[in-house]
């Protein structure tokens, strides 16, 4: 997979529209106003390590199905995390049924799972949905305690 595939990422701060690659080095910032972007994209088995094991930032992955209701509860709870921690987290997304090498590699039993990766290793996880301030706290103890 190429680095050179984009996601567009509306800028919280100044609302300006800016394309953020799927996979790159450093974290991405705002052409405009230079403030963070939230880095939200998604990943299967083919791209995963270049998109999620070698990011510089500790990434939050969400493993979901599209059948499952939780799943689509928690979906706006991690995009809200993930802006409101624009520039100290990834957010990616796996689609479990269209992955299911990852699937088993993460040994998926429920739907969603979320995993928190730090340099490609697995610092924290937890299944099922819960609300963005809980998933919010749940983020940044993981990340505190892996720095700590």
């Amino acid at each position: 997979m190429s680095t050179m595939q984009a996601t567009t990422v509306r800028c919280p701060d100044c609302g300006r529209a800016n394309r953020v690659p799927v996979a790159a080095e450093g974290r991405p910032r705002c052409g405009h106003c230079k403030q963070p972007l939230p880095w939200m994209v998604d990943a299967g088995d083919d791209d995963f390590t270049e998109v999620a094991e070698r990011a510089d930032v500790p990434v939050v992955v969400d493993l979901w199905a599209t059948w499952c209701g939780p799943c689509r509860m928690v979906s706006p709870a991690l995009e809200k995390v993930a802006t409101d921690l624009a520039g100290r987290i990834k957010l990616v997304k796996v689609d479990v049924d269209k992955n299911p090498r990852l699937s088993r590699r993460f040994e998926v039993q429920a739907v969603p799972t979320l995993l928190i990766l730090d340099q490609g290793e697995t610092v924290a996880r937890q299944a099922g949905a819960a609300p963005a301030p809980a998933l919010r706290q749940w983020v940044e103890q993981s990340i505190t305690a892996r720095k700590g």
